[in-house]
């Protein structure tokens, strides 16, 4: 009866906020009446629209088409066209090799072998799992990656746990269970090491060889939030990586269609680095936080028993690969090749042998689209089955994200919306005054705003909501745009604190190791760790790799403001 009544109080708040915001809003196209304060009045209305989500995200994005032609901003066909873009291509394609790694269960082989190489002691077991899903999620979306890695995480939690409360110590435990999941066939080899290393285990978790529920649950939670953070921590490595990052690419082809200086290969040298100094300190941090302060001494000590057990390990750890899984790995290092290598900046690419090379015809895109095609022709099966694909079109529809292509086209045509109305050059000349700061400083109260909001907003619908202001303003200031976009952009998926935050936090609460004062706990630490990690990267080896202390020749001047360079 209670959750009936706070679901109806629920309903009741959220149709009420939905018809007076239009309302309280009204009055700033009425009575500026200019195409500025019309714009300005969906931009607002969609905002709030976004932040509540009292209606669904995908369908807040499709209001341009609806108020734009109304105010008289853009026309109907004008608008639809932002919809779809080179953006869409890239996630079709990306998410055909996500639905074959899933699929045959690639991402399976890649976590584990990353956790058998690192052992079963509880830090290098913690790290083994973050760094398995944070490489994951640098090819496919954050969520699918925490989706593919938490069941394995949650067998080898309740593993470790029975062991050590039926007091196990080499022998075999008949009730390894996962959930109905066929993990179970590449489980054994980590299964084993775990019962191999129950002393090691008890020792460290117990006290006279009585277990200690504190810790176990304290093991529980570091876990979980590990495979949480390092999904959006991976995410951002590279441009499919994340949402944010394939909409402020797109975004950045839009606004500056000059601008080359965006490809996959220098995002990846500038974010890397960045990903791997986040997954170490978070790590440090959940370890010290959660499992005990004398992490030094005890690291240590468990490498060295690791190394030691490593050494004499006479089994095997997989089976053999299957052959579907072999050619989902192969398309993925060709994918990832190609993108490398398709226009590196320092050397021609392959991209230069096709006719309209400087214009820039072949795109990320193309390449994952034309891979992705290969999922649904090549046969899953020798000739002595029934011929069945990689992976079928009910699978690909299974795995496709459509809310967020549709909300990145409403972002496209919002921020299209924006320059068309001028409410992008308003907005430039207002914030101005930011100029008088050193760059630095406004870049990281940049990333400050955008951590905040995207706690309590989706990070698709942060990003799409901060690029159209933030591009201006850059402008304004006569700073390089991509000294504020990119650290912005990257700030976006730092969402850390809460499990609405993002779709992995919430996937993970549900597995109910953590609780909300955990996540905000540890949140608080990751989120300091990720914004002075970016403003580390934007202030150095970003400098030169992007030419950031020059405004560059595909930004327009505006000679009306005041200039500054960093």
């Amino acid at each position: 009866m209670q959750n009936r009544l706070s679901r109806g109080l629920w309903n009741y708040h959220s149709v009420l906020l939905i018809i007076l915001t239009p309302l309280l809003l009204l009055p700033l196209p009425l009575v500026i009446e200019t195409k500025e304060a019309a714009c300005a009045f969906v931009l607002l209305l969609m905002a709030v629209y976004w932040v509540t989500e009292v209606i669904p995200l995908s369908m807040t994005a499709m209001l341009p088409a609806i108020l734009f032609p109304l105010c008289g901003i853009m026309t109907s066909s004008g608008v639809a066209k932002e919809y779809f873009k080179d953006f869409h291509f890239l996630l079709v394609g990306v998410i055909c090799l996500a639905t074959s790694i899933e699929k045959w269960g690639l991402h399976r082989r890649i976590a584990l072998r990353l956790v058998t190489l690192v052992g079963v002691s509880p830090a290098w077991l913690m790290l083994g799992f973050m760094s398995g899903c944070a490489f994951l999620s640098m090819w496919v979306q954050n969520t699918s990656a925490v989706t593919m890695v938490m069941p394995i995480v949650e067998a080898v939690l309740q593993q470790i746990l029975k062991a050590k409360e039926e007091a196990y110590a080499g022998e075999d435990n008949p009730n390894l269970q996962l959930d109905g999941t066929e993990t179970k066939s590449l489980l054994w080899i980590l299964y084993i090491r775990v019962h191999a290393h129950t002393h090691t285990l008890t020792h460290f978790f117990s006290k006279k060889g009585q277990m200690r529920r504190k810790q176990d649950r304290m093991l529980c939670k570091a876990m979980c939030l590990g495979i949480a953070y390092s999904s959006n921590i991976g995410g951002i490595t590279t441009l499919p990586g994340t949402s944010p990052n394939l909409i402020f690419s797109e975004y950045l082809n839009q606004v500056y269609p000059d601008c080359n200086c965006i490809n996959f290969g220098n995002w990846l040298l500038l974010c890397l680095p960045v990903s791997v100094i986040m997954l170490l300190l978070t790590w440090l941090w959940l370890y010290w936080l959660f499992i005990g302060s004398e992490i030094i001494s005890s690291l240590c000590s468990q490498f060295f028993m690791h190394l030691l057990f490593i050494h004499h390990s006479p089994i095997h750890p997989f089976p053999l690969c299957s052959s579907q899984e072999i050619f989902t790995g192969v398309v993925f290092v060709v994918m990832v090749l190609l993108w490398l290598t398709r226009s590196p900046g320092f050397i021609p690419g392959w991209a230069s042998l096709f006719p309209h090379s400087k214009s820039n015809y072949v795109t990320d895109a193309t390449v994952a689209l034309l891979l992705g095609v290969l999922f649904f022709i090549v046969p899953a099966h020798g000739p002595s089955k029934k011929y069945e694909a990689m992976i079928s079109w009910k699978e690909f529809q299974v795995s496709m994200p459509w809310q967020v292509a549709l909300l990145v086209g409403g972002g496209f045509a919002l921020a299209k919306g924006a320059e068309e109305s001028g409410l992008s050059l308003w907005v430039a000349r207002l914030m101005t005054p930011l100029g008088e700061l050193p760059v630095l400083a406004t870049v990281a109260i940049a990333c400050i705003i955008v951590t905040t909001l995207t706690e309590v907003a989706s990070n698709a619908a942060t990003i799409t909501i901060f690029l159209p202001i933030l591009s201006p303003l850059a402008e304004a200031i006569h700073v390089n745009p991509l000294y504020i976009l990119i650290p912005a952009t990257l700030c976006t998926s730092f969402s850390f604190l809460l499990p609405v935050s993002n779709p992995p936090n919430a996937v993970v609460y549900a597995y109910g190791h953590i609780t909300i004062i955990d996540m905000v706990k540890a949140g608080l630490g990751v989120n300091m760790i990720g914004v002075l990690a970016v403003l580390l990267a934007v202030a150095t080896w970003g400098v030169p790799l992007f030419s950031l202390d020059t405004y560059p020749d595909w930004a327009p001047t505006l000679p009306t403001f005041n200039s500054t360079v960093p």
